[in-house]
């Protein structure tokens, strides 16, 4: 695989021709990368979520990290790779008029779009700043919750962002974020495409290995809040390995997965109702620990 500098210009090159294309081009592709139909759709639906704007929705995600981050009324939110603004418009109606919204992205085509989304929204609550989220532009402790969707599997430095993370919250503060995780090894012959690595496939690392970053950042109450398989069709497998290679693959058991994950900052005031939401979220939907293997 390239170096991390070469890797960043090759996201960042994919994903201005991204924030010029139609939802429709890119919800046929992984995070709207490579030909449509290329993989299994990732992103799922926002449109039954209040702040929902078609016009920001590029279907680049691979969850619903905002369902799932607790944002309250007044809330500052962070939004890390925050694309044309989706997540934040969403955000945004959790916060409300007298909260604020930070989005963060290092493309600057998709600033623009976001700013031209906000702009016509007339939100004058919420904020893109261009910037790398391996140095994010923020203040210490500035942040109730920080969210981010399919993002950080595209970083080389992940250590690097959950260490800004913990820095940009607020003690007490809390973090929602969807991404893609492996349980296995991925062949050499996807490992080394370009294509798939800002597809946000080739760039995810093993479930174990982020959830062991994030507890090194030093966050607490880590929990899988959600987490749902990645499927790489056949004809697609074909093109980057061979007939033997996709058959050991087939067989290795190696997993692809979307998850959503949830940890805190420690300090601030105690988050005892938010704990009770944590429970009662679980009673619709399953929430996993780490390698309990019930979803």
């Amino acid at each position: 695989m390239k170096d991390a500098e070469a890797m960043k210009t090759t996201v960042r090159e994919k994903y201005a021709e991204i924030a010029l294309q139609s939802r429709e081009t890119n919800a046929g592709s992984c995070c709207g990368v490579g030909t449509p139909g290329t993989y299994t759709i990732m992103s799922e639906s926002y449109s039954h979520m209040a702040g929902y704007n078609p016009d920001a929705d590029l279907s680049l995600g691979c969850g619903l990290p905002t369902e799932f981050a607790f944002i309250k009324p007044g809330h500052t939110v962070i939004d890390l790779g925050s694309g044309a603004g989706n997540d934040c418009f969403v955000a945004r109606a959790a916060t409300g008029p007298e909260g604020k919204v930070i989005g963060i992205d290092f493309t600057p085509e998709m600033i623009r779009r976001a700013r031209l989304n906000a702009e016509k929204l007339g939100f004058n609550n919420v904020e893109f700043r261009e910037g790398d989220i391996e140095n994010m532009p923020v203040s210490n402790d500035s942040a109730d919750v920080i969210v981010s969707n399919c993002v950080l599997n595209l970083v080389p430095d992940k250590q690097k962002v959950f260490a800004g993370i913990y820095r940009a919250l607020r003690p007490g503060g809390h973090f929602s974020i969807s991404d893609v995780v492996l349980s296995g090894t991925l062949p050499a012959g996807l490992l080394q495409s370009a294509e798939l690595y800002a597809g946000c496939v080739s760039g995810a690392i093993q479930q174990e290995e982020y959830l062991a970053l994030i507890r090194e950042a030093g966050f607490e109450d880590i929990k899988v809040q959600k987490q749902k398989p990645i499927l790489i069709p056949d004809h697609i497998l074909e093109e980057h390995l061979t007939a033997a290679d996709i058959q050991q693959f087939l067989v290795s058991g190696t997993g692809i997965f979307s998850i959503t994950v949830y940890a805190q900052k420690p300090g601030g005031e105690p988050k005892v109702k938010r704990k009770v939401q944590l429970a009662e979220l679980s009673a619709k939907e399953p929430c996993c620990d780490p390698g309990s293997g019930c979803c």
